[in-house]
């Protein structure tokens, strides 16, 4: 399912035009992204809860020279299914 797939369901799904839908799954992502930019959990109870993960700093080796560099610490988003979801998935 892609974007315009799952604007599609939700338009079904709760009576709203396409346009609208589109609206809701835009605002969706940017308050679940802007949470998460500010250090923030979101939990949806029942569905699943991101969060963002530290990575550290390391060293690592350029695949084609061998060389080690440097890779610099990081934040990298993380999902975790809730378990609602994961029953619903496993039927």
């Amino acid at each position: 399912m892609n974007k315009i797939d799952l604007v599609t369901k939700v338009s079904e799904l709760s009576g709203l035009t396409k346009a609208d839908a589109d609206k809701v799954v835009d605002a969706t992502f940017a308050a679940i992204t802007t949470a998460l930019k500010g250090g923030d959990d979101v939990r949806l109870v029942g569905f699943g809860s991101f969060s963002v993960s530290a990575r550290a700093a390391r060293e690592g080796k350029n695949p084609r020279t061998g060389e080690k560099i440097a890779i610099p610490a990081s934040k990298a988003p993380k999902f975790s299914v809730g378990k609602a979801l994961k029953e619903a998935v496993n039927v």
